[in-house]
Formats: C-alpha cells, structure tokens, sequence
C-alpha cells in the first residue's frame, strides 16, 4: 500500500478532499489504496483472481475468460493473454 504522504499529486489530494467532504489524510489514504490496487503487478493479480474465482465455485475455463476480461478493463490494460499463458502464470 502506499502510504498517505507518499502520495505525490497534492493538488488531487485536496481535490478528492474537497468533492468528498473527506479529510487531506483520509483523501491521501483512499488515493493511496487505489494507486497499490493498480500497482498490483499482472502476476500476482492473475494468481489472486484465479484462486478467489476457484473458491466461488467456478472451473477454470470460465476463470480464464473472466480473468482475460478483467485484465482488458484495467485503467492501464495488460496486454491480452492466452488461456496458456493465464495457465503459466498461475500454475508455473
């Protein structure tokens, strides 16, 4: 997680703070999570997925589209990947 004051855009700070009536340290530690949430590097996201979706019951052919359209929607998108190359990533 990056931690509030090593949020370097303090003009978005003050702006979230400001249009969310939440304070500069509370607007620093959301903007914060959000920027570790994509930070998350593509491998560790695929493994974390693949294992959340398996203990919600789903098979891996449908873990693999939902996998490859999550990774399409990301703001920075990561480039498509095959159902083998998801299978890489998550098996070795």
């Amino acid at each position: 997680m990056v931690h509030p004051r090593q949020v370097p855009d303090h003009d978005l700070v003050a702006r979230v703070a400001g249009s969310t009536g939440l304070s500069e340290a509370e607007a620093a530690r959301v903007i914060g999570d959000v920027l570790a949430h994509y930070a998350e590097p593509l491998t560790d996201f695929v493994r974390r997925r693949h294992a959340a979706l398996q203990l919600h019951g789903a098979r891996n052919p449908e873990i693999y589209r939902t996998i490859a359209e999550e990774l399409s929607q990301r703001l920075v998108a990561a480039p498509d990947l095959t159902e083998r190359q998801l299978r890489r990533i998550i098996y070795g």
